[in-house]
């Protein structure tokens, strides 16, 4: 089966422009080109474009999904690498995590100490006004 880029992207839920760009980036290879010059994909291109639309909702950047992607084409070379890379995912979503959580604290805290009333008692506002310009004592931030 073969797909037009538009074909492609409702398939996949990525943008043409999109797809444009992995394949100028090397990420995808080069769709095959109709009588008229339109771009024309294969299922290769379906699975790949997959491949990389899930790295990227797990977070990973693109000098990762770059050797993934490496990795993939080497199908009898050693997995090490891409356990290193999702090993490394997992550690920055764990940070991620414990600053999220420092963030919620934060704002949970603010939020308790406001009892309502008018803005000019307002404990939020005047949590955020005491901000010293972007400096946190905190050391998650």
């Amino acid at each position: 089966m073969t797909y037009s880029i538009g074909d492609l992207a409702r398939a996949t839920g990525v943008k043409p422009t999109t797809i444009r760009w992995y394949e100028q980036e090397g990420w995808l290879p080069p769709a095959a080109r109709s009588e008229g010059g339109h771009r024309v994909y294969a299922e290769a291109h379906l699975r790949r474009l997959g491949f990389i639309r899930h790295a990227r909702e797990l977070g990973f950047e693109s000098a990762a999904i770059r050797a993934l992607l490496d990795l993939a084409s080497h199908p009898e070379a050693d997995c090490g690498q891409a356990h290193d890379l999702a090993t490394a995912q997992i550690r920055e979503i764990d940070a991620r995590m414990r600053r999220l959580a420092a963030l919620r604290a934060e704002l949970e805290r603010m939020a308790t100490s406001c009892a309502g009333g008018v803005v000019g008692e307002c404990r939020v506002i005047e949590t955020l006004a005491d901000f010293d310009h972007g400096h946190c004592s905190d050391p998650a931030h």
